[in-house]
């Protein structure tokens, strides 16, 4: 065995019995040994030094580097010569990597977890190998942050897909944990009895909560009408989404494109970036033949607001700015989009939605600039249900992440600027489309451009995820209309604040008898039960009724809403109501399972077979020590500490979780009927409303109507105002401000999960 530092032998100073490595799952490695030597026998080696030890047949146990300048301890002196003892720490290679600050980029969304780790990997500069990472699985959505570590990242990687991560003598290794298994068995002549140590500590759980974080709850509509002088109006609930955050943002300051950002196809020199400003000079002149599109895909959930920025055109153009795309960067393709065009000369701005042009057509002119946004307003905050694992979900086949389908309201809007008339700036955007898309892909290719032959520059791009509020109005007389949230410099004539209200800008001001409608989704706690009927009633006794609860809060992979806290619950319950094992086996290097060539890995199967206990299990290897005690003949005692799921969930991370909410209709494995998401208060007196509540009632079943979400059921009346077995009804209007909470009910008492919220505020 050989001590490596910086290259040079330092295994004549090195003390055998001082040399221990320590490897624990996704945590990295160490080393720790020390050196006794006179003074000046040889260079002491400073922080951030390489170090490897390795076996005869060369065979590396740990690669790294010192993480600490060496400990001196004086010994005394022999000849005249000063003798010290000199304490090494080492970290293996995720050091290397630690040192670099990841850059801001936008969240990973639909990438394998591979993919992800490679990208991390090139973040830090590159120079590791990363031949050895396997795919493993698509993750719906992986969020990364430039205050955190390499390292952190990839332990969140790993946990989040039941794998395990390593990084050693140059490159990075990523696969399902079990991939290797070591078999402990009381059969094998090399078996060491006095070497196993084996707990069963007693961990079941067989009625299980889960909490998750706040999640979208009831489909609300606030109903307001206007006077010709009230600018806000209070909203009746916290809606699910109260900030903005950015998802992309590019000023095209450098002299190219960010590649954390951008992925370009530009055969011809189409596109460049100089003077703060992406410049458009020609094109293929074929659809799709040169594009900018962003790295990420966008997903369609919640409200967006994608500002793609303001365009200035100088000559006739033809193309896509902004689109959105199903599949592939083409027209036909093209969800939404602004289709650029040359009419005889002239450049136009028209809406294509569905691969098809529609709505207003908008002829622009030189000097002028046009900001182009789109908004959508999705029904669902997030389109795919998030991945968990256990022993019985492994890697590769983690239980959940359905897609969640959705409709979505899409507003394109063009908000066009005159340099010499500043009054532009506060004028409202002219609205090219404004329609409901029965069912949008849960994820989109997002372009910037989509070049046949462009001309001209975008000064910014900016993609945000807004205040999950749409807002639309109706004139005594005139159609529907969407009122665009956001900021009056943007072409917006509302906001809403973090106060919960509702605010018009004074240009705007909602007129006498104008009726407003706010949609949006109220928030509440995720969260879940589920129980294991077999479990509660094999350990259920005269004066035990077998039942054994915990309540925990899902930190990572998150919970986002209860159904994913269901898919969770269960998931858990496969491993909390089976046996729980852990252990720890020490044995020499010549006689470790598998032979002395082995050398287990945290993140190998351990299969302990030993019928004298009554052990028969297959367990995760959590954690090896190498303690070296012969240098020259590479002997080593190994001690490998195990455990299985049920001791210690190996794809989870918890915290306390402290419950303030019923756990109606939150059961793991229940059946629900759709929520009346198109419920709608379709006419309004002084002394009733007339509520549509979009579908018909089920047969035997009906619809419910209750003055709060709570205490929904036949056998409760306390807050009821009625029970209807038709499409359309009227409710009795009490007050000024008054709330109905409506569900529908079928015969085998099956309700929908979410209550749909109308809240009226309207004078007498």
């Amino acid at each position: 065995m050989r001590l490596l530092i910086n290259g040079a032998d330092h295994t004549p100073w090195l003390e055998a019995s001082s040399v221990k490595v320590t490897r624990k799952l996704n945590a990295g490695t160490t080393l720790a040994c020390t050196l006794a030597a006179e003074a000046g026998s040889f260079t002491l080696p400073a922080t951030g030094t390489r170090v490897v030890l390795e076996r005869g047949d060369g065979h590396r146990l740990f690669t790294g580097y010192l993480t600490a300048a060496p400990r001196a301890e004086h010994l005394g002196e022999q000849q005249a010569r000063v003798v010290h003892r000199y304490t090494l720490s080492a970290e293996s290679d995720e050091v290397r990597l630690d040192r670099k600050r990841l850059p801001q980029r936008p969240p990973f969304v639909e990438r394998t977890a591979g993919d992800i780790l490679r990208q991390l990997v090139a973040d830090c500069g590159g120079g590791m190998s990363t031949a050895t990472i396997q795919d493993v699985e698509t993750l719906p959505h992986f969020a990364t942050s430039s205050q955190l570590a390499w390292s952190e990242h990839t332990r969140r990687l790993a946990l989040r897909t039941r794998c395990a991560v390593r990084a050693h003598d140059g490159g990075v290794t990523f696969a399902p944990v079990g991939t290797v298994t070591h078999s402990i068995s009381e059969a094998d002549a090399h078996f060491s009895p006095p070497g196993l140590t084996l707990e069963q500590p007693d961990k079941l759980v067989n009625d299980l909560i889960a909490l998750g974080r706040f999640e979208p709850r009831a489909y609300v509509k606030d109903y307001f009408i206007g006077d010709g002088l009230t600018l806000g109006f209070h909203l009746s609930q916290t809606p699910f989404s109260r900030r903005t955050t950015t998802l992309l943002e590019e000023e095209f300051r450098g002299a190219a494109l960010d590649p954390k950002l951008w992925t370009a196809l530009d055969p011809g020199g189409a596109f460049s970036v100089s003077a703060g400003r992406l410049q458009f000079s020609g094109g293929p002149g074929t659809d799709g033949g040169a594009y900018i599109r962003a790295k990420e895909l966008m997903e369609l959930g919640s409200a967006l607001n994608l500002q793609h920025g303001e365009v200035e055109f100088t000559a006739a153009s033809d193309g896509v700015i902004g689109g959105l795309y199903s599949t592939s960067i083409t027209r036909a393709d093209c969800v939404a989009g602004f289709r650029i065009a040359d009419s005889g000369g002239a450049t136009t701005i028209r809406a294509l939605i569905n691969g098809s042009e529609t709505g207003t057509t908008i002829t622009t002119a030189t000097g002028r600039r046009y900001a182009l946004s789109t908004r959508i307003y999705a029904a669902e905050p997030y389109r795919r249900q998030q991945l968990f694992h256990s022993s019985a979900a492994p890697a590769g086949a983690g239980a959940g992440g359905e897609s969640i389908a959705s409709s979505a309201r899409c507003v394109l809007e063009v908000h066009e600027i005159d340099p010499s008339n500043h009054a532009t700036l506060g004028a409202p955007s002219v609205i090219l489309y404004d329609g409901v898309l029965s069912a949008v892909p849960a994820h989109c290719i997002y372009a910037l451009a989509n070049a046949g032959t462009l001309h001209g520059n975008v000064r910014f791009t900016r993609l945000l995820r807004l205040v999950g509020v749409e807002v639309r109005s109706t004139v005594p007389a005139q159609s529907p209309r969407t009122r665009l949230v956001g900021s009056l410099a943007e072409g917006a004539e509302c906001v809403v604040t973090l106060g919960q209200e509702l605010i018009f800008f004074s240009p705007f001001v909602p007129v006498p008898n104008e009726t407003i409608v706010a949609r949006y989704r109220a928030s509440g706690r995720a969260l879940a039960r589920a129980t294991d009927a077999a479990s509660i009633a094999a350990h259920a006794t005269a004066d035990d009724d077998g039942v054994r609860t915990a309540i925990v809060r899902l930190v990572e992979p998150a919970a986002r809403n209860s159904a994913d806290c269901a898919t969770a619950a269960t998931t858990l319950l496969a491993d909390a109501t089976q046996p729980a094992w852990q252990g720890s086996y020490a044995c020499w290097s010549d006689f470790l399972p598998g032979g002395p060539e082995t050398d287990p890995l945290p993140g190998d199967a351990v299969a302990v077979d030993v019928p004298a206990r009554n052990a028969t299990f297959t367990a995760t290897l959590r954690e090896v020590e190498i303690a070296v005690r012969d240098l020259s003949d590479d002997r080593s005692v190994y001690t490998l500490k195990f455990a299985n799921d049920a001791a210690a969930p190996l794809a989870w991370e918890f915290d306390r979780g402290i419950l303030r909410e019923p756990l109606e209709n939150v059961v793991a494995g229940a059946e629900y009927l759709a929520d009346l998401a198109a419920a709608e208060i379709t006419a309004i007196t002084s002394t009733a409303i007339t509520v549509d509540c979009g579908v018909v009632p089920p047969v035997g079943g009906g619809i419910e109507v209750r003055r709060t979400d709570y205490a929904w059921g036949a056998e409760n009346d306390r807050n009821l105002l009625g029970r209807f077995t038709t499409q359309t009804f009227a409710l009795p209007r009490l007050a000024r401000i008054q709330t109905y909470c409506v569900k529908q009910f079928d015969a085998a008492g099956r309700y929908s999960r979410n209550a749909t919220m109308l809240h009226v505020d309207y004078p007498f």
